[in-house]
Parts: C-alpha cells; structure tokens; sequence
C-alpha cells in the first residue's frame, strides 16, 4: 500500500499520521493511503468523491506517483 501525506483539501503536509484521519482508495498492492490535517477536510474530500468519483481519486494520485509526498508502506 501507498500512502500520502499530502492533504489534497488543503495542500498541506500532515506530519502527525498516527493521529491524522485518513482514506484508503484502492485495494491490494496499488491501495492508496490519504491523510488528512481534519476530520472535516477528509469529511469533504469523501462529499467531493461521492459526488464526482474521478474527481478526487486514486486516479489523479497515478499522475504524481513519483512525488516524494506518496510513501509505500
């Protein structure tokens, strides 16, 4: 699983994962780990995904795969 601790609701790097809501889009090996600064940035990022599923998802993470935000667990 990969993880990024870009919080693409506010842009900003989320330093405390242990505590940071986070998503997981995917499944396996190509899973995506999101984190969050906020419940209410996850909370819309979910209102963004649910209303437009391409939007904000695993897909648009594919195009920076090799951004130094995106960690492998």
């Amino acid at each position: 699983m990969r993880a990024t601790t870009r919080d693409p609701i506010s842009g900003n790097d989320v330093t405390d994962r242990v505590n940071a809501p986070f998503v997981i889009e995917g499944t396996g090996g190509g899973a995506l780990k999101i984190y969050f600064e906020s419940q209410q940035n996850k909370q819309e990022y979910v209102k963004i995904a649910a209303r437009q599923p391409d939007a904000c998802s695993l897909a648009l993470y594919k195009q920076i795969e090799d951004d130094e935000d995106i960690l492998w667990d």
